[in-house]
């Protein structure tokens, strides 16, 4: 990748970081985690790879969507609630925007 592809990577890693705090502030982790999910599923459903793929779904979701505060937050819960329903609930979301992605929704 060039410097220029990675001063774009920066960047949208910087802005999906304040997106985050701010999504996060209002709707929580899981909240976070969904809608990344959800976006990255009509990128790949959209056809959208390469360069493009690396600086949406690499740069910017990547540091949109929160894994290790997700982690932070199943600590002490019950397993079920705090770590199985939000990994369904992440591949349902990634499944329907691959779906949305592609047209077929």
């Amino acid at each position: 990748m060039s410097a220029g592809g990675w001063v774009a990577v920066a960047l949208l890693g910087g802005a999906g970081a304040v997106l985050r705090a701010l999504v996060s502030a209002r709707g929580g982790t899981l909240t976070v985690n969904l809608t990344g999910s959800l976006a990255l599923g009509l990128l790949t459903g959209a056809g959208i790879g390469g360069q493009a793929l690396v600086l949406a779904g690499g740069g910017f979701l990547g540091a949109y969507t929160t894994f290790s505060a997700w982690m932070l937050e199943a600590d002490g819960s019950p397993p079920g609630r705090a770590l199985l329903l939000p990994l369904l609930a992440g591949f349902a979301a990634l499944a329907l925007g691959r779906l949305i992605g592609a047209g077929v929704v």
